[in-house]
């Protein structure tokens, strides 16, 4: 009875420790490992700021390159340009690219209707200063005559802004003394250059015009108070300009034009410019 007892004693006792070994192993199955203290949460647990916000470079849009600025279109440049009118034998009417208006030796033809802002005349005779056929002058017009461009004997230059006059001799026959006529160089803003002779056979000083490079000259060929064609000619290839024009051809016709005698003319660029026709100087 003593020897059941005890062993009954130790089985109980046994079991009573497997039975806490199998709670424990329960409990640390079913029970979350807990954290560290001071453990710092992972980078998985907490976006990163760059993540969390959108960087400058996401919301503000990148610059492209700069635009230059237009500055004149080809249209605004064609404009720019002076535009000449043939009237007729030794006049001439120029409409510079900024509007102004300039009339040379009065007499032939019309489009003596836009008012004056500068009026040159080379001589004195009566077919190259009818200054009355121009309607209107504007309040700064300018004349400019043989005077004026001899003053003191010496040849003068007048720089307008709009356009640069020099004047330069003519003459040399028993119709026209170099001392009392003059010929012009008009200089343009956009570089363009032009001779017009006025009334003369050939001077010593044509042939040094050639170092100018001038764009066009403008010859007298009547034949009668002036050189004829084929002086004129002769004088053309001598300045060399880029384009000669026969004018100043036909004193005594209506129109102050005469197509064969232009066309004898023979000079580098030749252009024939009927009168009433326009040149635009380019």
């Amino acid at each position: 009875m003593k020897k059941m007892s005890l062993a009954a004693i130790i089985v109980f006792v046994l079991l009573l420790v497997a039975g806490c070994g199998g709670k424990n192993g329960t409990e640390q199955s079913n029970t979350p490992t807990e954290k560290a203290e001071g453990q710092t949460p992972t980078a998985e647990a907490t976006p990163t700021t760059a993540e969390a916000t959108p960087t400058a470079a996401e919301t503000t849009p990148t610059a492209g390159p700069t635009e230059p600025t237009p500055t004149v279109t080809e249209k605004e440049e064609e404009n720019m340009h002076a535009t000449l009118l043939y009237q007729g034998h030794g006049s001439t009417r120029i409409v510079t690219g900024d509007g102004k208006v300039i009339y040379i030796d009065p007499f032939k033809g019309s489009g003596y209707d836009l008012p004056a802002d500068l009026i040159l005349m080379t001589h004195a005779h009566y077919d190259h200063t009818q200054e009355n056929l121009i309607a209107k002058k504007n309040p700064d017009c300018r004349k400019i005559t043989w005077v004026e461009a001899l003053e003191g004997g010496v040849h003068q230059t007048f720089d307008l802004g709009f356009v640069k006059v020099e004047t330069v001799e003519a003459g040399y026959n028993k119709n026209h003394n170099v001392k009392e006529c003059v010929g012009f160089i008009l200089t343009f803003p956009d570089g363009m250059s032009v001779y017009f002779s006025g009334d003369t056979s050939t001077t010593p000083t044509m042939e040094k015009l050639a170092d100018r490079k001038l764009d066009y000259a403008f010859l007298c060929c009547d034949g009668i108070y002036n050189m004829g064609v084929a002086e004129a000619s002769e004088c053309a290839k001598a300045i060399k300009a880029k384009h000669s024009i026969p004018y100043h051809m036909a004193p005594n016709s209506d129109v102050g034009f005469e197509r064969s005698i232009a066309e004898k003319f023979d000079g580098p660029g030749r252009i024939i410019l009927p009168a009433m026709e326009e040149l635009v100087l380019e």
